[in-house]
């Protein structure tokens, strides 16, 4: 298994990530590892946008449709 180093993190960075960590009763390794595992997982922004695209979603409210029916909720309100 590699060894990641990260330079230059915050001192508070660090406690708020072993505070978060000792939650879980992780060890800050475990955690870092779990979370790293986590981010490996979800998909790039690039990604999700063509995966969104292929679905061919058409129609839906248009702009003028949702600002017409935010005004009709503070109308009512």
């Amino acid at each position: 298994m590699a060894t990641v180093e990260v330079p230059d993190v915050p001192e508070a960075t660090v406690r708020a990530l072993e505070s978060q960590a000792a939650e879980y009763g992780l060890t800050l390794t475990e955690y870092l590892r779990g979370e790293l595992e986590l981010l490996v997982g979800r998909s790039p922004n690039a990604e999700a946008v063509a995966r969104i695209a292929r679905r061919g979603y058409s129609g839906g409210p248009t702009r003028d449709d949702i600002v017409e029916q935010i005004r009709r909720m503070r109308d009512a309100s």
